[in-house]
């Protein structure tokens, strides 16, 4: 299902001490916050997200990562087994396996916003390069680097990707992903958001200088938001885990979040509290004295 309304209720207003309200569910970002710096998830962070199920709180995986990159926690997902990827462009069911995930919700990156929105990047910071990420494709320039670890399904300037009748055309486009070898990663955040305006969000997640442009208001906290009003959870009874600038709505909107101890400062300075670090399982040091309090 393709859902193309924009969202803008993910701009939270506490009215309520969130700490006196019991948590209904878990909102965390996987690379640096859930994810060990080897990619494990550890057993200490398993058995607490195992008690929290147990316990009746909901799980929500939520990370920029495509769904394809999720064999990293398909093994540990419980009860509904739905994730958040692509910030917020894909609702995928997890439980099919590796390679069998189902898209439960698609909020695409319209083709002719993507081709404004790299037209105008280009503009403003040239020597940017671009990938392109669908539902089951992935397509870059040709002077893009290998930053992913995998063969991409074409390779062609994103004007020929993005064009209606480019590689891939009948599947929707999750998002885009701007590189540039030389900018300072925050400087080049702030010159893209300036250059591309409403036309699409932009966010990162990386160390380096590269950028994840998805539709207009399309972001980790609006498809939250919306996967908590389907079930009747207000964001008030939500706890959120985040380590990078794209976790910063998400952490925003939730009644209680956490930046984890090696978070990026726009992120210690957006959540209501901080844990330790990912190495140190900050997100189950959290989620055992949750569950210690009820």
């Amino acid at each position: 299902m393709r859902e193309n309304e924009r969202v803008t209720s993910a701009t939270r207003q506490p009215e309520t001490p969130a700490a006196d309200i019991p948590p209904r569910l878990i909102a965390t970002d996987l690379d640096g916050t859930l994810l060990r710096d080897d990619k494990s998830v550890s057993p200490r962070t398993v058995a607490a997200l195992a008690a929290a199920e147990k316990a009746g709180i909901e799980v929500f995986f939520v990370t920029g990562r495509p769904a394809r990159w999720m064999d990293v926690v398909s093994d540990h997902v419980h009860g509904h087994g739905l994730a958040i990827c692509g910030n917020g462009a894909a609702v995928v069911d997890l439980h099919g396996g590796p390679g069998a995930h189902r898209f439960v919700k698609v909020r695409e990156l319209a083709r002719e916003n993507a081709l404004d929105a790299v037209r105008l990047l280009r503009e403003a910071a040239p020597g940017t390069v671009y990938a392109v990420e669908q539902t089951y494709g992935f397509y870059q320039e040709p002077d893009y680097p290998k930053l992913h670890m995998e063969i991409p399904d074409n390779l062609a300037p994103a004007e020929e990707l993005l064009a209606e009748d480019g590689p891939g055309a009948a599947e929707p486009v999750l998002k885009i992903l701007a590189y540039h070898p030389s900018i300072d990663p925050d400087a080049f955040l702030t010159l893209s958001r300036l250059a591309i305006g409403d036309r699409a969000n932009v966010t990162r997640s990386s160390p380096s200088a590269l950028l994840e442009i998805s539709g207009p208001g399309v972001s980790k906290a609006s498809t939250l938001a919306l996967c908590c009003a389907e079930r009747g959870i207000s964001h008030e009874e939500v706890v959120a885990f985040g380590d990078m600038p794209n976790d910063v709505e998400m952490l925003t909107w939730a009644g209680q979040s956490y930046a984890m101890g090696n978070a990026h400062p726009d992120v210690i300075a957006a959540a209501s509290g901080r844990t330790v670090a990912n190495n140190d399982d900050g997100v189950a040091v959290v989620i055992e004295r949750m569950l210690e309090r009820r």
